[in-house]
């Protein structure tokens, strides 16, 4: 037993599982590789991005009170620009979490009698209640706004079909969800938005194209506002804010999405003119210029874990051997103990918390109990190594995160020995 290994076996991690993730890794060096080549290119753009927008120290202080004349704040958004090649982007501390950016770009950008369709089946279960699908206070449906929705085919293509017939006349703003979102269906990649986007702006060219771009920044060398989108939306406390973004969410788009998101943010006649950054740019700032680094390592883990679970006889999406478009990676137990077992080795290998033991509870904005494991830096962030799901059928876990890959390692392997000790997999199987 080398050094290494025996820090693992302090650490909690048997020897015969240590060796079955080393095993596992010497298949995955090239595609390894090529994350890094990914990563490099990223890293250009994140650096020519803040380069042409003459980044200054004086960038990294903050405002308080009405932020009027916040350099800082400005400048940060013309660098979200440069990065995904809009017209404007809104980049705010403001911005509480990732479903607050979506319902704010949606609720800014339509009006009542205009309707909403999703091209791709359903959204993420925290929009269900910012669009009415579920009722709840204040939700678009109570405003008038209609939702219409095309689900994906088996094989998870488009239905190109349903889809010319849902759009009509009041069709005004279309939403993409990039990842998978509590579903074990694939992710979409760019140049798949771009073919929908396309196929969509044939029909009916004025439609918005949303795309909600969780979890898929920096993954590939080309963003959604690449191929066609109107808006892109995200949370700062996943990719975009590389773990240091205390809080925050963004939107980048046309300069009219932008400005009418602004204005629903503020206030009517204030719009990005006022909004305190609060000395936290710098975390914004350095966050964004790691992210494409700490996306890599994600990357890697979301890799690791599928190539790790799947010859065990779980299903994983991505398998092991697909192009990947997002972090995330969905783990399908077929029953609760096997997600509870996973969330509860991925907190015992937290940096924070790691004495704490993850429950399902009933979280808001969900239609069932949610385990969630994130010993986290920042409260939450799911850039940070992080698990979650419901506990509801097909019973799956949704893994994401690690700002090092080493970190990650260690996470996947501590989820491994935990769903081992709970007797779910016989150390027989840890054999290739």
């Amino acid at each position: 037993m080398n050094e290494l290994e025996k820090m693992y076996a302090g650490m909690g991690i048997e020897s015969y599982v240590y060796e079955y993730g080393e095993a596992v890794l010497q298949k995955l060096s090239e595609r390894f590789r090529k994350i890094d080549e990914i990563a490099e290119y990223n890293q250009m753009k994140v650096i020519k991005a803040m380069q042409e927008a003459q980044v200054s120290e004086a960038c990294l202080l903050g405002t308080t009170g009405y932020g009027y004349n916040d350099i800082g704040r400005d400048t940060l958004e013309a660098v979200y620009a440069g990065i995904f090649h809009t017209e404007d982007a809104l980049v705010r501390p403001q911005i509480t979490c990732g479903t607050h950016a979506l319902a704010l770009a949606l609720m800014s950008n339509v009006r009542p009698g205009d309707e909403i369709l999703s091209p791709v089946g359903k959204p993420y279960d925290t929009l269900e209640e910012v669009i009415g699908i579920r009722p709840s206070r204040g939700s678009l449906a109570e405003y008038g706004v209609t939702y219409r929705q095309v689900d994906l085919l088996e094989d998870g293509s488009f239905d190109y079909d349903r889809i010319r017939e849902s759009i009509n006349e009041r069709t005004h703003l279309v939403t993409i969800q990039r990842s998978k979102g509590y579903q074990t269906r694939p992710t979409l990649s760019v140049n798949r938005i771009g073919e929908l986007i396309a196929f969509i702006k044939s029909i009916k060219p004025d439609i918005i194209c949303m795309v909600d771009n969780c979890y898929g920044e920096f993954v590939e060398t080309i963003e959604p506002t690449d191929v066609g989108a109107d808006m892109v939306v995200g949370s700062l406390i996943k990719n975009p804010g590389g773990g240091l973004a205390p809080i925050g969410g963004y939107i980048a788009g046309t300069r009219e999405c932008v400005e009418n998101a602004a204005f629903r943010l503020t206030s009517p006649g204030l719009g990005k003119e006022v909004g305190a950054s609060l000395g936290i740019l710098k975390d914004f700032y350095q966050g964004l210029f790691l992210a494409p680094t700490v996306t890599a390592c994600a990357l890697k883990g979301a890799i690791f874990a599928a190539n790790l679970y799947e010859p065990l006889g779980f299903g994983v999406v991505p398998d092991s051997t697909e192009s990947r478009h997002d972090i995330i990676q969905a783990i399908t137990f077929g029953k609760p103990e096997g997600v509870i077992a996973f969330c509860k080795g991925i907190q015992a290998a937290a940096p924070v918390d790691s004495f704490v033991t993850p429950e399902p509870w009933d979280m808001p904005g969900y239609d069932a109990k949610v385990i969630m494991a994130a010993g986290a830096f920042v409260s939450g962030s799911s850039i940070e190594l992080s698990a979650d799901g419901p506990i509801k059928p097909p019973y799956a876990v949704y893994f994401q995160g690690g700002l090092t890959w080493q970190h990650a390692k260690f996470g996947i392997l501590m989820s491994l020995q935990s769903v081992l000790n709970s007797g779910l997999v016989e150390k027989e199987a840890l054999k290739l």
